[in-house]
């Protein structure tokens, strides 16, 4: 290969197929959605495909375990400054906090009427710990219906939270190196990854053995290894840009210009994900051990074959740019947060007035829903999100410092 097919990932500042891929994970959970609650998702014929939208959950995970990870993984290996923790956590909390507080409390006035006077419910939704009770009010351990796909996000909550001192756990591990090099440094950081992973089996086990406990499904360490694909990600995005000419460069190179043939891949590994072998045909948890796990890596594999690509493609991949990178796929990505957000309150709410829970019809119901999930994240992004990020991104100008001198190549 010469010329542009070796030009290395980016690994910093905005990237517009990125955005395509956010827009499609969360048109996929809110189809998914829609065909759980119509009823269509149980009945029969090809309607258990639709059960495959969950893979939108590890898309988001593998998305986030690329971004956030990024900048620590460029601190091991180029000698740049680690991120500051407190301005990491700020950014974080402006990101995600205000506008679910308007979804929680749009919720409370409306379908959670009901429970308006309890702080304990008010508390633990605002905090994103509900997923922690032991005994609460709603029937599902996912949370309240119309809330119910935030048990995802509480997941994503406290992976912020732990990735600091995670990343400073795998930058100890790289940098015990003689001598330096960028080689050995990432070797070391992708086996502390691989390590990371293998958690999420261990404490898989530890839900079904020696008796099952559905509730430990829905907290952190059981979706490690979903974050741990982006981290991967991470690492040989920051590695290919530091030996652009070097084997890990010509493998992103490799991947990113087979994206036809790593989706394909993907669409049949989601078909398999949508089986009743990765769990049932239901929001309810798998009941053995082994169709868990078997869950972990096929839809795991399934988000990693689909991000993968467009992770390791150089900026401005032409075919990437016109699939993911386009007008449409850029806007829906830049309000899916948003979409992700206030869908299941308008999708629940609405099967609720129409009387037509589990007696609807994706075919029908699925354009209706979908313009209005997507005006409501249109306004939701335009009046709080934006807002708040502009905030989140408004610091003092730093000082000059010297740059500390980066790892040497092997």
């Amino acid at each position: 290969m010469a010329g542009d097919d070796l030009r290395p990932p980016p690994i910093s500042g905005h990237q517009n197929t990125l955005d395509g891929v956010r827009a499609v994970a969360a048109l996929a959970v809110l189809v998914y959605h829609v065909a759980a609650n119509s009823g269509d998702l149980t009945a029969g014929g090809w309607g258990w495909l639709y059960n495959g939208g969950q893979v939108g959950v590890p898309i988001f995970f593998t998305l986030s375990g690329l971004l956030l990870y990024r900048p620590w993984a460029a601190s091991v290996l180029d000698g740049r400054p680690a991120p500051k923790i407190g301005g990491y956590l700020r950014k974080r909390a402006l990101r995600i906090l205000p506008v679910f507080w308007v979804v929680v409390i749009c919720f409370m006035v409306t379908a959670g009427r009901g429970h308006i006077g309890d702080a304990g419910t008010w508390v633990s939704l605002l905090t994103l710990t509900h997923t922690y009770l032991p005994d609460p009010w709603w029937q599902s351990s996912l949370g309240p219906a119309h809330l119910g796909q935030i048990w995802s996000l509480t997941v994503e909550f406290a992976w912020y939270l732990a990735l600091p001192l995670t990343a400073a756990v795998l930058a100890w591990y790289a940098r015990r190196t003689d001598p330096v090099d960028v080689a050995d440094r990432a070797r070391r950081l992708l086996t502390g990854i691989g390590a990371y992973a293998a958690l999420s089996f261990a404490y898989t086990l530890a839900i079904y053995v020696p008796e099952h406990h559905p509730l430990l499904g829905l907290w952190l360490p059981h979706y490690f290894a979903w974050f741990a694909l982006g981290m991967a990600l991470a690492v040989l995005t920051v590695w290919a840009r530091l030996e652009p000419r070097g084997p890990v460069a010509v493998v992103c190179a490799t991947v990113a210009g087979s994206w036809g043939s790593c989706w394909a891949g993907a669409a049949l590994l989601y078909v398999i994900a949508s089986t009743p072998a990765t769990g049932p045909l239901s929001l309810a948890a798998p009941d053995v051990f082994w169709t868990s796990a078997l869950d972990l890596v096929v839809s795991g594999l399934c988000a990693l074959a689909f991000v993968g690509p467009v992770a390791l493609a150089p900026d401005g991949h032409p075919a990437l740019e016109r699939v993911l990178g386009n007008p449409v796929m850029r806007f829906l990505g830049r309000i899916s947060y948003s979409l992700f957000l206030w869908q299941m309150l308008i999708i629940v709410g609405w099967y609720e007035w129409a009387d037509r829970m589990f007696r609807g019809d994706v075919a029908t119901d699925l354009p209706l829903l979908l313009a209005a999930s997507i005006a409501a994240a249109t306004a939701s992004y335009y009046l709080v999100e934006r807002p708040f990020q502009s905030l989140a991104h408004r610091r003092r100008r730093p000082r000059e410092e010297p740059r500390p001198e980066p790892a040497r190549s092997s």
